[in-house]
């Protein structure tokens, strides 16, 4: 196996060390963002999850061109990288498909940094798509800790994390980890700690997991519409979406 051509996903020149994997799940209803159903439909979950991704996509391309910021982007994909949705998402976005592999996520987290690992790269990092409106100084920020730190974790509200950066394969860091607990992090710090390995944290950060996450979400893609449209860190279309959904859900 080998890097990807150094011209390629993001045109730019890119250091053939680092690599950001974004893990998303294709928005298929009944499958993505369960727990906010009810009060959502699984179709309004689908759809809030499939703008979610294209935030996240748009948003680290934004990081490669305006930070400057140099690594090759990633989509691990489920059920399968074949389906459609990230064919489109690999074409329209200049990113690479993976599989994701593995009974539960923390299996298919290590596996596919080492995969990754495989290829050559000696800095990985893997974020989900529940933080849509995450600041692209927080790449640079992470890039930047695993010059100096073993991993580095984005603390989420919940006490889970929505980011994870390794510089080699740590199997051990996935393993019985209570996933979907407010002990995700803590655990984490507690088994990198065990094996030795240096922690640095980045911003912690909200993640859309529950009903009063989507809420606070809702608020602040309100105050945030009331800055000047350069200014706005929610994409129009994600906008629309939560303003759709605030609507419904003043009936429900």
């Amino acid at each position: 196996m080998k890097l990807p051509s150094s011209q390629k996903p993001d045109g730019s020149h890119l250091s053939p060390h680092a690599a950001l994997v974004i893990f998303a799940k294709a928005p298929i209803p009944g499958e993505v963002n369960t727990r906010l159903c009810p009060p959502l439909t699984p179709d309004e979950a689908a759809t809030l999850h499939g703008s979610f991704v294209l935030d996240m996509l748009e948003r680290t391309k934004l990081a490669v061109a305006t930070l400057q910021l140099s690594f090759h982007r990633y989509l691990a994909c489920a059920p399968s990288s074949e389906l459609v949705f990230f064919k489109i998402m690999e074409e329209r976005q200049s990113v690479h498909l993976l599989d994701q592999v593995g009974d539960d996520l923390g299996q298919r987290l290590h596996r596919t940094s080492v995969d990754l690992f495989a290829k050559g790269y000696k800095q990985v990092i893997i974020v989900g798509t529940d933080v849509p409106t995450l600041p692209l100084s927080v790449y640079q920020d992470a890039f930047a800790m695993l010059g100096r730190s073993d991993v580095v974790l984005g603390p989420a509200l919940d006490g889970g994390y929505y980011l994870i950066g390794l510089t080699q394969p740590a199997e051990q860091l996935f393993t019985e980890v209570p996933w979907s607990t407010d002990q995700v992090l803590a655990i984490t710090q507690r088994k990198a700690k065990a094996l030795g390995l240096s922690v640095g944290l980045t911003t912690t950060w909200r993640d859309v997991d529950t009903i009063a996450d989507l809420q606070a979400l809702i608020t602040e893609c309100q105050e945030d519409n009331t800055k000047p449209k350069q200014g706005r860190t929610f994409s129009m279309r994600t906008a629309g979406t939560l303003q759709l959904l605030a609507t419904r859900l003043k009936s429900r």
